[in-house]
C-alpha cells in the first residue's frame, strides 16, 4: 500500500510563501494523477491543485496564479508552491494520489495525513 508523508506546512504572515512536499512510498505500483486539497477550519474539504502523468495541471479558482503544482516522478513527490498567501489560505493541507497497483486493474485514491498551513493577517 501506498503511504504519503507530507511536509512544509508552518505560520506565515500574508503575503509570504510556503512549499508543501509529499513523498509517496511503497512498491509495486504506477502513480496516475497527484494533487493537493485543503480544509480550511469549519469548511468542507476542497480541491487546490492537481497534476496528471502528462504534466497538465488544475487549479481552484482562489489559488490560480498564485499556487504552483509540481512533480518529480524520479522521486514520487508533488510540490505546491505557495505565494502571495491570504489569511482565507489556512487549512489543513492534505496530499491526494491515485494508483494503480500492478496486477490489479483498478486504480485507487490515496490521502496524506494533513499538513497545517496557517497565514496570519
Amino acid at each position: 500500500q501506498v503511504q504519503l508523508v507530507e511536509s512544509g506546512g508552518g505560520l506565515v504572515q500574508a503575503g509570504g510563501s510556503l512549499r508543501l512536499s509529499c513523498v509517496a512510498s511503497g512498491s509495486d505500483f504506477r502513480i496516475n494523477t497527484m494533487g493537493w486539497c485543503r480544509q480550511p477550519p469549519g469548511k468542507q474539504r476542497e480541491m487546490v491543485a492537481s497534476i496528471g502523468t502528462g504534466g497538465h495541471t488544475d487549479y481552484l479558482a482562489a489559488v490560480k496564479g498564485r499556487f504552483t503544482i509540481s512533480r518529480d516522478n524520479a522521486k514520487n513527490t508533488v510540490y505546491l508552491d505557495m505565494s502571495s498567501l491570504k489569511p482565507e489560505d489556512t487549512a489543513v493541507y492534505y496530499c491526494h494520489v491515485n494508483v494503480a497497483y500492478f496486477g490489479w486493474a483498478s486504480t485507487y485514491d490515496h490521502w496524506g495525513q494533513g499538513t497545517q498551513v496557517t497565514v496570519s493577517s
